[in-house]
């Protein structure tokens, strides 16, 4: 089993949300999960984490799931060593698990990622893993369901954090 997770900020508190799926291909989720954290920590440059990761986390313990892959919107690496979101989740959960971020928009702090093309969009996503390799997240990311340049499984999870 895999998942797209996604978490959204209003008003002091974050919405995360939880798509689970079996096949990179699949167009419908086996199931959805949405959390409610209150009193999350303000966004502060370069510790991304901090404010997202404790979201994540509840989500993934309200699923109950043990996923072989997880999806983050967001970078896995950053440069120099540094853990971006992604590595931190991956160091938190009490399995193993391969964790793939998928960013929309290329940051001048992360350096470890595959740019890839999906649907008619001239726009790439940015690909980074760890606990799997980054061609075959890339691959895997690029193969998911959907024609836009946001897989359809990732846009659920964006939609259900956000309330909808």
């Amino acid at each position: 089993m895999k998942a797209a997770l996604d978490a959204f900020y209003d008003g002091g508190h974050a919405c995360a949300a939880c798509v689970a799926f079996e096949s990179w291909s699949d167009g419908q989720a086996v199931a959805t999960y949405r959390v409610v954290v209150p009193g999350v920590r303000p966004y502060r440059p370069g510790r991304f984490f901090e404010r997202e990761l404790c979201p994540l986390l509840a989500v993934l313990e309200e699923s109950g799931g043990q996923f072989s892959h997880i999806i983050i919107d967001g970078y896995v690496h950053l440069k120099d060593g540094r853990m971006g979101l992604g590595a931190h989740l991956h160091e938190a959960l009490p399995h193993p698990v391969a964790v793939i971020g998928v960013a929309k928009n290329p940051l001048a702090i992360t350096d470890r990622f595959e740019a890839i093309l999906r649907g008619r969009s001239a726009k790439p996503l940015f690909v980074s893993a760890v606990g799997w390799g980054l061609a075959e997240a890339a691959t895997a990311i690029a193969g998911m369901h959907g024609p836009y340049r946001i897989p359809t499984l990732l846009r659920l999870a964006d939609r259900i954090a956000r309330g909808g």
